[in-house]
Parts: C-alpha cells; sequence; structure tokens
C-alpha cells in the first residue's frame, strides 16, 4: 500500500513513525512541513523536516520527541559565552546534520534532493520530502506586530496571542515533482496530528498540492485525518490557543471543520474524550472513527496508525468515487 502522509511537529512525526512501522519498506512518503524553516549562524536549519527525519531513522530524543537522543551543548555553550543569542537552542549532534544541508544549498543542490540524501544515509526505508524546494516562512501577527514563526514559537514561548498567520514566499513556491509523483501513486493519504494551522496549512497551500490531493480523491483515493486536539486542548504545541484566538473553536470538531471545508476527508479519527463530537463531525461528511489518539509509545504510534489505514479502506470500499474536485459534487 502507497501512502502519503502531511505531517510536521512531533505529533506527526509519531504518526510517521507508526505508518512507517505498519508499512513494508519504500511505501511510505512523508510531505514534511517547511514552513517553520529559519536560518540561524548562518546555518539553514529545517525543525519540523528534521523531527520527522530523527524520528523515522530511531535517533530522535525520545523525552521530549525533538533532537537526536544523547545530546551534548558544548558548541551552544562556546556561543553563549562569546555573547551570541541561544534561544535557538541546537544540539552538537544536530549542527552537524545542518552544516551538510547548507553546504549543500550553496553548492546549488535543490532541498528535495538533500532530503532524500539525508533519509538514505540515515537509513531511512521512507521517503521524507520538503513541501517546496522554493523558501517559504510561516509568520504570525501578535499584538505587538508580525513575527518570525520561531520567535513567536521559541523565543516567546508561544505566549502572544495570533491574530493573523501568512506563509510569506508561498506564491512563488511550487509542487516538486517528488511530491506530485508520490500524491498521484498514493492509495491513501494520511493526515497526521499536527498543528491544522501552522503546520498542516503550509503544506496545503503550496500552488498545486491540494489540488492533487483533490483530484486523488476523485479517483477514489481515500483521505483519514486525525485530531491532535483532544478534550480541547493541543497534545503539544498551541493549536488550542492559536484557534482559539483566531475565532476557530479548539476541538476535534473546529479541527475537522478546517479540513472538511477543503474537502480533505473521508474518515476522522478522535478520541475517547470527544465522542460527543462524533455525530456533529459526522454532519460535516466524514466518516469518523473513535479510538484512542494519544500515542506515548512505538506500540501505540502502530496500532494507531493501522487503525487509521483500516478505516480509510472501509470508508473507500463503502462510499465508492469520492467529490469531483471540479464540482465540489458526488458523481
Amino acid at each position: 500500500m502507497r501512502v502519503v502522509c502531511l505531517a510536521g511537529g512531533v505529533g506527526g512525526a509519531k504518526l510517521a513513525d507508526g505508518l512507517q512501522q505498519t508499512l513494508a519498506p519504500g511505501e511510505l512518503t512523508v510531505i514534511a512541513n517547511t514552513g517553520d524553516d529559519l536560518e540561524r549562524h548562518s546555518l539553514a536549519i529545517w525543525p519540523d523536516y528534521d523531527t520527522v527525519l530523527y524520528t523515522l531513522a530511531g535517533i530522535a530524543e525520545p523525552g521530549q520527541g525533538w533532537g537526536i537522543a544523547g545530546e551534548t551543548w558544548q558548541v551552544m555553550g562556546q556561543l553563549a559565552r562569546l555573547g551570541e543569542e541561544t534561544w535557538f537552542r541546537l544540539g552538537d549532534k544536530d549542527i552537524a546534520t545542518h552544516l551538510y544541508r547548507t553546504a549543500r544549498l550553496r553548492d546549488g543542490a535543490r532541498p528535495t534532493e538533500i532530503a532524500l540524501d539525508m533519509s538514505r544515509a540515515l537509513g531511512v526505508p521512507s521517503r521524507v520530502l520538503p513541501m517546496a524546494d522554493q523558501p517559504v516562512r510561516t509568520r504570525v501577527r501578535t499584538d505587538d506586530g508580525w513575527l518570525d514563526f520561531q520567535d513567536y514559537f521559541v523565543r516567546l514561548r508561544q505566549a502572544p496571542d495570533v491574530r493573523e498567520v501568512r506563509f510569506a514566499g508561498i506564491e512563488s513556491a511550487s509542487l516538486t515533482p517528488e511530491c506530485r509523483d508520490a500524491i498521484r501513486s498514493a492509495e491513501t493519504i494520511v493526515i497526521a496530528p499536527s498543528n491544522p494551522i501552522v503546520s498542516i496549512g503550509p503544506i496545503l497551500a503550496v500552488p498545486g498540492l491540494l489540488a492533487e490531493i483533490l483530484a486523488a480523491r476523485s479517483r477514489g483515493v481515500p483521505a483519514v485525518g486525525v485530531s491532535g486536539i483532544v478534550g480541547g486542548k493541543a497534545l503539544r504545541g498551541p493549536a488550542d490557543r492559536m484557534m482559539s484566538a483566531l475565532g476557530e473553536e479548539s476541538s476535534a470538531l473546529g479541527v475537522a471543520r478546517r479540513y472538511a471545508a477543503q474537502q480533505l476527508l473521508d474518515v476522522f479519527l478522535i478520541d475517547h474524550q470527544d465522542d460527543d463530537l462524533e455525530e456533529p463531525i459526522k454532519a460535516l461528511g466524514p466518516d469518523v472513527v473513535v479510538t484512542d489518539t494519544i500515542m506515548p509509545n512505538a506500540s501505540s504510534r502502530a496500532r494507531l496508525a493501522g487503525e487509521m489505514l483500516d478505516a480509510a479502506a472501509v470508508s473507500s470500499a463503502r462510499r465508492g468515487p469520492a467529490p469531483d474536485p471540479e464540482s465540489g459534487l458526488r458523481p
């Protein structure tokens, strides 16, 4: 089974790991958010991409879910002594990733080419693709003005309310051949429990990418998502607070509304804590599966991934062709 997973952050990386455990080598392609990329200390840093890559390589720090296990922090310590700002902490092993990537970029390599080479070097059996080769930068507007995403997320610890979100450079981005071909050959499309606004949002905003997903759905390819908000609270990160500040409902229903409005869902998985939202979500169109969506360990990741794939298959067999992306109506 060929599966494409849209993912970003720790929640997305966990589900991608579950899918990788469930599928045969080479069957999984992850399209990772690059909207939160940044440059620090003259290095090109891809936080969401690297979180997914390290997790699938089995080297992610298990407690926090990002970074590399067994890290040391000598470089950051020395930079601090020299008076550099070190609020965005980079471990010594992690810095090796950024040095490699930055050198390749300066030599003119495509980001996707670099990403695939890194996956192979770390022994990852799946493909992890950046959402675009062109730089896209997520920015958020707070009461004090516009901020780069990592200033909001890391330096300010997500404290300010977010009034608006934009993806700088998205108009100049384009769908890569690798992402296009992965979607066209997919048998299931999975939307990970990542922040729907700043992790999944930038991926779907890449020109041409959403159209390819809708075209796949019109061919009968099922799309299945899972809420990263449980009991009204984000399992990690600021998704719940961002949705509330932007006037959206901070709940699994709010997430489902976002995706259903883009005709993205055949099936949506919610946690047992949100079973009262089953019928309101069904009213939006998708089938709903109520299960345990929290992933504290490797086995729970694989279980949830398997349930998502099974639910997508059942829904696809029952529904037949998905909505026509031209008309928005079922045939």
